[in-house]
This record gives C-alpha cells, sequence and structure tokens, in this order.
C-alpha cells in the first residue's frame, strides 16, 4: 500500500462509486435489492398481542414464548409483508408480543394471517351411539417441525407429509399404536380440517395424510403445518397505524437531515483544516457511500433508529481524521518533513482513535444483544458505522494524504532535475 498508494485509492474509489449507485434507489440498487424501509418510514401497521400463559407451565413459558416468535415470523413472511418485525416482551407471567408490518396495505388479511390457526393439536376419536367425542391429547403443533407436498406414487394424488421433533415422534408412535383402524383429528384454530384413519403405527416421526385433497388445498395445509401452531394462545389487544404519508415524510426529513449534518461537517472541515480537511472530505464521502451499501447488501430494516445510529458514526469518522490532523501538526512543530509528519501523526494518533471506538463497539454490541426492536437497530447501524469509519479514517484519508505527497515528491524531483 506504501509502493503503490494511488493503485489502492484508486479501488476503494471505484468501490465507492459502485456503492452509490446500488445505494440510489433511481439506479441499479431498485432493481438489484431495494432499501428495507421501517415502519416509521414507510408507514404501515403496528399490532400488539397479548399471549395467554395460563395454561403454560412457569418453567416452559420461556421456550414457549420463544416458539412463538418463531412462529408468528414465518407467518409474517408468508404473507409476504415487507421487512416484518416480531418482538417479545415478557414480564414474569405476562408477556406481549408486537408486530411491526411496514409498507403493509391490506391490514385486515395481515392481522387474519397472524391470528389464523393460533392453536394446532391432535385428537383421538372415540363413538359413543351416533354421536362422535373427541379425546383431546398431549400432541400439539409445537411438535410439528414441518411439512411438504408429496404424491401418491400409484395414484399421483396429492397428500400431506409431517415431521414431528423427537418427543413428538414419541407421543405421536403410542397415539397410532393405540389408534389402528380408528381416525385421528387434526384441529386447527378449534376448527376439525382433516380425520385421518391409522393403519398402522407410525414410527420415525414422519406421517402421511391423504384424503380428498386437490394441489392447492393440499398445499394450503402445508402451509399452515410449516408456519406452525402457536404453543400458547394470542389476543390482538392494540392496533396503530402510521399512514404512508406521515411514513414519506418522515422519510424526507431524515434525509435532509443527514445531508445537512455532513455538508455542515465537510464545509468545518474544509475551513479548519484546509487541505487537509478537502482529503477529510473525500473520505467521509467514500465513507457514506460504503456503509450505505454495506447497510443495503445486509438487507438492515432502516428505521429512524438505525439512521440516527448511522448519522452518530459519521461525526465519529471525522473525529478519527481531527485526532490524527492535529498529531500531524504537532509533529511538523517539532521540525519533521511533512510526509514524516503525516506518517507520525497516524502512528501516534492510532492508539486514541483505537481505545475510543473500541468502546463505542463494546456499547453497541450490548445495546444488541440485551435490547430488542428500534434499539437493536440503533445498535446495528452504529456497530457497522464505526468498523467502517475505522477504514475510512485510517486508511482512506491515509491513502489520500500519501498519493499527494508521493505527488509533491515527483514535483519537487523534476524541478531539481
Amino acid at each position: 500500500m506504501r509502493r503503490h498508494p494511488g493503485l489502492f485509492l484508486a479501488v476503494i474509489v471505484l468501490v465507492a462509486i459502485a456503492a452509490a449507485v446500488f445505494v440510489y434507489p433511481k439506479y441499479l440498487g431498485a432493481k438489484v435489492l431495494p432499501w428495507r424501509l421501517g415502519l416509521d418510514l414507510v408507514g404501515g401497521t403496528h399490532l400488539v398481542y397479548q399471549i395467554d400463559l395460563s395454561q403454560v407451565p412457569a418453567s416452559d413459558q420461556s421456550s414457549v414464548v420463544a416458539g412463538l416468535r418463531d412462529v408468528i415470523e414465518k407467518r409474517v413472511n408468508l404473507f409476504g409483508v415487507s421487512s416484518p418485525q416480531v418482538y417479545i416482551a415478557q414480564s414474569g407471567n405476562n408477556a406481549q408480543l408486537d408486530v411491526d408490518l411496514a409498507g403493509i396495505k391490506n391490514v385486515t388479511d395481515a392481522i387474519n394471517q397472524i391470528g389464523q390457526t393460533p392453536l394446532l393439536d391432535f385428537a383421538e376419536v372415540q363413538q359413543n351411539g351416533s354421536s362422535t367425542q373427541f379425546v383431546p391429547t398431549n400432541l400439539t403443533g409445537q411438535y410439528v417441525t414441518g411439512a411438504q407436498l408429496t404424491f401418491d406414487q400409484t395414484t399421483g394424488a396429492p397428500q400431506v407429509q409431517i415431521t414431528f421433533n423427537s418427543q413428538g415422534s414419541d407421543i405421536f408412535s403410542r397415539m397410532t399404536a393405540a389408534n389402528i383402524g380408528k381416525p385421528l383429528a387434526i384441529f386447527l384454530d378449534g376448527n376439525l380440517i382433516e380425520e385421518p384413519t391409522v393403519q398402522q403405527q407410525i414410527t420415525g416421526g414422519t406421517a402421511l395424510i391423504t384424503g380428498n385433497f386437490t394441489v392447492s388445498s393440499a398445499k394450503t395445509l402445508v402451509e399452515r403445518f410449516n408456519a406452525g401452531a402457536l404453543p400458547a394462545p394470542i389476543k390482538l389487544v392494540n392496533q396503530q397505524t402510521v399512514s404512508a404519508t406521515l411514513g414519506n415524510n418522515s422519510l424526507k426529513e431524515v434525509i435532509f437531515a443527514g445531508l445537512l449534518g455532513t455538508l455542515l461537517v465537510i464545509l468545518f472541515m474544509l475551513f479548519y483544516y484546509r487541505l487537509f480537511g478537502f482529503f477529510a472530505a473525500c473520505a467521509l464521502i467514500i465513507y457514506v457511500a460504503l456503509t450505505l451499501g454495506i447497510f443495503k447488501l445486509l438487507g438492515i430494516t432502516m428505521d429512524l433508529a438505525g439512521i440516527a445510529g448511522f448519522v452518530l458514526t459519521i461525526g465519529m469518522a471525522v473525529d478519527a481524521n481531527i485526532l490524527t490532523f492535529e498529531r500531524i501538526k504537532e509533529e511538523q512543530k517539532r521540525g519533521l518533513p511533512r510526509i514524516s509528519a503525516v506518517e507520525e501523526g497516524f502512528r501516534r494518533a492510532w492508539p486514541s482513535i483505537r481505545d475510543s471506538n473500541t468502546s463505542t463497539i463494546i456499547t453497541a454490541i450490548i445495546l444488541y444483544y440485551f435490547t430488542s426492536s428500534f434499539v437493536q437497530g440503533f445498535a446495528l447501524t452504529l456497530l457497522i458505522g464505526v468498523l467502517v469509519s475505522l477504514f475510512s479514517a485510517i486508511t482512506t484519508t491515509r491513502l489520500f494524504l500519501r498519493v499527494y505527497e508521493h505527488m509533491g515528491e515527483k514535483k519537487t524531483a523534476n524541478r531539481t532535475a
């Protein structure tokens, strides 16, 4: 890098230009990978569900709530909602599930999809004269790991294959052994959807449901199984809607604030550090393009909190340059030639830059792993932004200065010759 700083700088600049094209929504980025924007920027619906844990033992509540979150997330993804966020708030026996549906247009369909089939269970069937009795069992949807559509090799009729986990496999094996020749009832949301007859004891954790399925109805059943059955009932207790207009206005305001903040920082650097400030401004522009490109490439959902974390790192990126430039000034006052002062300034400024950014990285990691919702978005963008800013301040700015100094050396050599 020291021998060919211009080459390395050219590579970084080209990557930054590609990132800028990818980021800007009117060009390639919109076709390849659209931005994932949060509820507060594009509008949508925020749903709050109360989780009924009254029938769940205290020792199992944590795992049940975690499983519930996974199930709801699968359902929302099946519905095709853009950038859904599902998170849990639990305190003792009280648990709440929050769902953010950004950009959703048909709220009613989304609510129906999320709340559909709140409980999947299997029941034994007993005949009592002319009436049929369903006897509940302890086999529920929490033991189902997946389902898929298959076809009978002889008739070609569609059928549904269900797979249970190890515990569910044992329960199902005992149940089928006790009900050979009898039907088993499958209930979704308390509604009987299938009543297949047990032909033999089923071991191995895999079962086939056959019947008068069409391909469409079999696919629907597969989707319901794969979406999972909720291990605890949920009830919608609150619904808040953010209009698309309000979200769009927030997005415009955030973009304006980010651009204004970046411009003011650039003007300050140009005014105070002159030529060094110009290089820092160029490095800052490259930093913004690279960081936004990473955000979009990784599919990070950008909401107001996340953008706030990113804007914060813009100032931190320049802060590292300020520490470096001040050290360079001190080295020049000591009488070092400018090119030596630049290298010594970077070397002496690095410990301070490293320590300050390390503390921020640790804080961001703690916030990400021990919080939820929008705080995690803030922590994630802050973490990525700090890491990229370290590269920008130490590598990109140094390359700009090295290229400038090498050009100065060549001019001096030409004059001497």
